[in-house]
């Protein structure tokens, strides 16, 4: 059983190196638990994938406390929770604290001008493995599809699209098990 130091560490690790949010840490993620570490398995990856996206709250957060459980229960939840949020925190508050003095200057505006590009990539990359890992075929390649043009076209809540998401499923195990 890995030690909570261990765990801890390497969130901490995984949150001070991804910029782009949860979505972005995916690959990290998935480099350190599933590869380096073997803490689960590639498909049990996906799945806590699916249910952090599910569950409220901040998606990081969400598959730190699934792997950080499974680890060490409630202690390791914790220690996998805080090593991905502290880097974050402690980050930003860096930044409030000295944001003012330079949200004028010509020079910082042009790099966020130029890591917003980035970052749309840092998201979309682990979406296009997402969709590699979860099997998407000529059959099953229309739900994302068309989920992702409810939500940004007609303004479906995600909440709706993952609850019709479930249920179809569920209504496809039966149907064809």
């Amino acid at each position: 059983m890995e030690g909570l130091g261990e765990a801890f560490t390497s969130f901490f690790k995984i949150g001070i190196f991804t910029l782009g949010g949860g979505y972005a840490m995916i690959p990290m993620i998935e480099e350190e638990v599933v590869n380096k570490k073997g803490w689960v398995s590639k498909d049990e990856m996906l799945d806590l994938i699916a249910i952090a996206q599910s569950c409220p709250g901040v998606f990081a957060i969400n598959i730190a406390i699934f792997i950080g459980y499974k680890l060490r229960k409630i202690r390791g939840a914790v220690a996998t929770s805080l090593g991905t949020a502290l880097p974050s925190f402690l980050i930003i508050l860096a930044i409030a604290m000295f944001f003012q003095q330079f949200e004028d200057n010509r020079v910082v505006a042009a790099m966020f001008r130029g890591i917003r590009p980035a970052v749309v990539a840092l998201i979309a990359v682990p979406t296009f493995n997402l969709g590699k890992q979860a099997k998407l075929n000529k059959f099953t390649i229309w739900i994302p599809i068309v989920s992702a043009l409810a939500i940004w076209l007609l303004g479906v809540s995600p909440i709706w699209v993952i609850i019709v998401a479930g249920v179809g499923g569920y209504v496809w195990g039966k149907v064809k098990g």
